[in-house]
């Protein structure tokens, strides 16, 4: 596969479309091509949003009640009806209209099934617009003229690009095929400022099979590494763990 073929492979890759062999193919050219790097977060980004979109899982006790409820009320025997009607196929049930408007009258009374979902929906809004502001920001710098890069691995099978935006005073990380941290763990980053460690921020939860853009919380200032610990859920004041990566930023 020639490198013009492999340029054309990052949409593909974002949405994991590919072979086995052309994945390996393709992992060996991000290695040496920062614009296809680049290219793969953006488009693993926007698919991250676009995840997001998920419908809500109802608790199983709504199920049960549900039934419950329909089961107290009588229903009406079958009409016959005037001409012959197409039978439907697989699993699709028809319901008389007494008995539709039983389930209806059921669901309706559950008022604090309705309030979860409710909140249910505003979370996951809440999510992608978090998504999408993280995506934005991701973008800007990676977008921003000045941008300068710096890319490390981080132990075995692990790469590891640091984008900096001096007019912005902004970074981002690209990690790609990041493993999952510990169970119980998050992954914290870390400006690295002449030796004081200050935080970055938490990485987003790591997939294992992709490349993560998150950027980093707070001005670069005159920082001159980042650092990547794992620690317990929502972070600590200070790292509690050595570092599981370290990189310097670009000069």
């Amino acid at each position: 596969m020639t490198t013009a073929e492999l340029h054309t492979l990052t949409g593909a890759y974002a949405l994991h479309a590919l072979s086995e062999e052309e994945r390996a193919a393709f992992d060996r050219h991000l290695a040496d091509c920062p614009a296809c790097t680049t290219e793969v977060a953006e488009l693993t980004a926007t698919a991250a949003r676009l995840g997001l979109a998920e419908a809500a899982v109802p608790p199983p006790a709504m199920k049960d009640e549900v039934l419950r409820r329909i089961g107290e009320v009588r229903q009406e025997p079958p009409r016959t009806a005037a001409a012959t009607a197409t039978p439907r196929t697989g699993r699709a049930r028809r319901f008389t209209g007494f008995a539709l408007a039983a389930c209806l009258a059921a669901v309706a009374g559950l008022g604090g099934i309705a309030v979860w979902q409710h909140q249910e929906a505003e979370q996951a809004r809440q999510r992608a617009e978090a998504a999408e502001r993280q995506a934005a920001s991701v973008a800007r710098v990676l977008a921003a003229p000045d941008a300068r890069s710096e890319s490390a691995r981080l132990g075995e099978g692990t790469r590891a690009t640091v984008v900096v935006s001096a007019s912005l005073d902004e970074a981002v990380l690209l990690a790609a095929d990041m493993p999952a941290p510990p169970e119980g763990k998050v992954y914290q980053l870390w400006f690295d400022d002449g030796g004081s460690m200050r935080s970055a921020g938490l990485m987003p939860p790591a997939r294992g099979d992709g490349v993560e853009a998150v950027r980093l919380e707070g001005a670069v200032g005159e920082a001159s590494g980042v650092g990547i610990t794992v620690e317990p859920p929502g972070g600590s004041e200070q790292p509690t763990s050595d570092p599981v990566g370290l990189l310097n930023l670009p000069a």
